[in-house]
């Protein structure tokens, strides 16, 4: 059966708030704004922030080009007068806003396992509520008791239906905005959760998305696409009143979905491999999906503007490191990585996301899988106000392919399964230590697994490098993240002091101390807008797009000293994403030296996901031992003080 596939008409917006009512975009306009530091400042942090890990000639040299950087007719004046210029125009609410562009859509390498991130949720546990309305099962559909995909339908069922709720809330603004220790955070991103793809451009990508000016309001689409087998179909999740559908109507439509694409696809068929390519080869593979036939038009009308995307996947995975490993790669062409939010449900009903960077952070996606995951998938599918409308409608969006089409898929899929099969990855899990220990023990928790990280490593690979921890900054209008540098003076010494063997207990608790201090000290500044690398990270941006314009030609010799590269270069790339909704995080590493380690530390427990390019498998495995050893000599030490 046909379906509509013309652009979403768009909504034509919430109805008016209640005066109780909570106003879910009430704060964006009032919010401070992200401060924009002073040149000197920025510069001062960065010579203290890439010392620790430089020579003192490095540190020389690097001092000079700053002093360079800063004179009165150097270039960083220039940059930083245009940089304050711009943040003073009308319609600009950061001196950031146009830095998250090039930093995300900028990039000219494959997003796919480089920049999405993933969450691996809890299973559910908790016996369904026999008294609540259950689905129903027609007499022509397998016995859910002896169907094998019984435990994924229902999963996927189930998180369609809270995430239809959760758009329903957003589009009236009935969501509570988030708060933390009473401030209000901004809720922009949330605006990027529905209805948002990325799109692949030959410089620098774009973003498909609502409540934008082509798109006004939030998005009008009752669809979305279901991906199974590597096929890909088209369901409707809301009728043409608005009204969602309920559950067994949901079940259904994929029971149908299921039966349709029981046929695994043809090789060279799954389009979605395409979305694997560095950004420019897509780019222009897309275009020549549009220029083939034109129905491809209207199956990326589809795909880009549908709510959301569903993977079905035929796999049990054999634990949960193979699960995450799915969940950040998995088949590539039942996956389609320029959309915003993908959830994947696992043929045994475990499930996860797949989350594009560009427009989302972790803190979003946070409160997002919380909602999803807080409330049983009948409650909140009574909340929507979900009706039985019969079974969904669905079509499947085929591709039109040439030769050379199918070619270009077959080739995408060899590749990054070989960039797939070149990365390593394990999990770490300590269900005997969470954020409650660390606390009795009187330290910050993230304080304290950052030394535990920097003891290990320094252990496994025999030295110190670059660590990057991300810092959300929410507090600030349309705020996202900053940039930490974890090796600080005080963590030199900590782990210093800790491989000396003539070291006392009370020598080591005093570097320990000193060194969480540290820790603490610069992630508020951080989160205050006082970092220097982001700042300096615009300069730079700002020479490559004005620098003609603005008298500087070239690139200032800052940008290769040895403190830049050296402090940018990560050894260690660690972000935390606390919440008990969830068992995993994880993303993937960021270099070709790098470990990334994506952590969920909760009061009871500490997961961590660990992903490194193959020839430092070895190092990484060192490193998650050593980080067992390094947990352990901490707690031991802190247990032992006299406090």
């Amino acid at each position: 059966m046909d379906l509509n596939t013309s652009q979403p008409t768009p909504n034509p917006g919430p109805p008016a708030a209640t005066a109780t009512a909570p106003i879910t975009f009430a704060h964006e306009d009032t919010l401070p704004r992200v401060p924009l530091p002073g040149l000197e400042e920025s510069c001062t942090r960065f010579l203290h922030w890439c010392a620790p890990l430089l020579s003192a000639d490095e540190i020389a040299a690097t001092e000079a080009e700053v002093a360079a950087f800063l004179a009165p007719d150097g270039p960083g004046r220039a940059l930083h007068s245009a940089l304050e210029e711009y943040n003073s125009q009308e319609g600009v609410h950061s001196w950031l806003d146009t830095f998250w562009p090039y930093r995300y859509l900028g990039r000219r390498d494959r997003i796919a396992l480089n920049a999405n991130f993933f969450f691996l949720f809890q299973d559910e546990t908790a016996p369904q509520d026999e008294t609540a309305p259950q689905p129903s099962h027609p007499a022509s559909e397998p016995d859910p008791a002896n169907d094998p995909y019984a435990p994924q339908i229902r999963r996927a069922a189930g998180l369609i239906a809270a995430a239809v709720h959760y758009k329903q809330q957003l589009d009236e603004e009935s969501l509570p905005p988030v708060t933390q220790r009473g401030q209000a955070l901004t809720m922009e991103q949330n605006k990027y959760l529905f209805s948002t793809t990325r799109i692949p451009g030959e410089v620098q990508d774009s973003v498909r998305a609502p409540y934008s000016p082509s798109w006004p309001g939030p998005s009008g689409a009752r669809h979305i696409v279901v991906l199974f087998h590597g096929r890909m179909f088209r369901m409707e999740v809301i009728g043409p009143d608005a009204v969602p559908h309920s559950l067994a109507d949901l079940e259904s439509g994929l029971r149908a979905v299921l039966k349709s694409g029981a046929e695994p696809a043809a090789p060279g068929a799954s389009v979605g491999h395409l979305t694997t390519m560095a950004r420019a080869e897509w780019a222009a593979t897309r275009q020549s999906l549009l220029d083939h036939h034109p129905r491809n038009a209207d199956l990326l009308d589809d795909v880009e503007t549908s709510l959301f995307h569903l993977c079905l996947d035929d796999l049990a995975p054999a634990g949960e490191l193979d699960a995450c490993d799915a969940l950040l790669h998995g088949d590539s062409g039942n996956r389609w990585f320029d959309k915003a939010v993908s959830l994947v449900v696992f043929r045994d009903g475990r499930a996860g996301i797949n989350v594009e960077h560009c427009e989302l952070d972790g803190t979003t996606i946070l409160s997002f899988t919380d909602a999803l995951l807080g409330t049983p998938a009948e409650e909140q599918s009574r909340l929507s106000g979900a009706v039985d409308q019969g079974q969904p409608a669905s079509a499947e969006l085929e591709f039109e392919l040439d030769d050379a089409l199918r070619g270009q898929v077959v080739d995408a899929a060899t590749a990054f399964a070989q960039y797939a099969d070149a990365t390593a990855t394990t999990t770490v899990a300590f269900d005997d230590f969470g954020t409650s220990d660390a606390k009795a023990l009187g330290i910050s928790p993230d304080a304290f697994v950052q030394l535990a990280y920097q003891l290990a490593h320094q252990r496994a690979k025999g030295r110190l490098g670059a660590t990057y921890e991300s810092i959300a900054t929410r507090e600030w209008r349309r705020g996202r993240t900053e940039a930490m540098r974890v090796v600080t003076p005080e963590i030199v010494e900590f782990v210093r002091t800790f491989q000396d063997s003539s070291a006392d207990a009370a020598d080591r608790r005093a570097a320990v101390r000193a060194a969480a201090a540290a820790h603490v000290a610069r992630a508020k500044d951080c989160k205050a807008g006082r970092a220097p690398e982001q700042h300096l990270w615009e300069l730079q941006l700002i020479q490559k797009r004005r620098g003609a314009e603005l008298g500087v030609g070239e690139e200032p010799t800052l940008f290769r000293t040895p403190g830049w590269t050296t402090m940018r270069d990560d050894y260690l790339s660690t972000s935390s994403a606390p919440s008990t909704h969830i068992q995993y995080f994880g993303f993937g590493s960021t270099s070709s030296r790098c470990i990334g380690v994506a952590y969920v530390l909760l009061p009871d427990r500490f997961h961590l996901y660990l992903s490194t390019p193959e020839p430092v498998a070895g190092q990484m495995r060192a490193f998650a031992a050593e980080l067992r050893t390094a947990i352990g000599e901490l707690r031991e030490l802190l247990a032992g003080e006299d406090r």
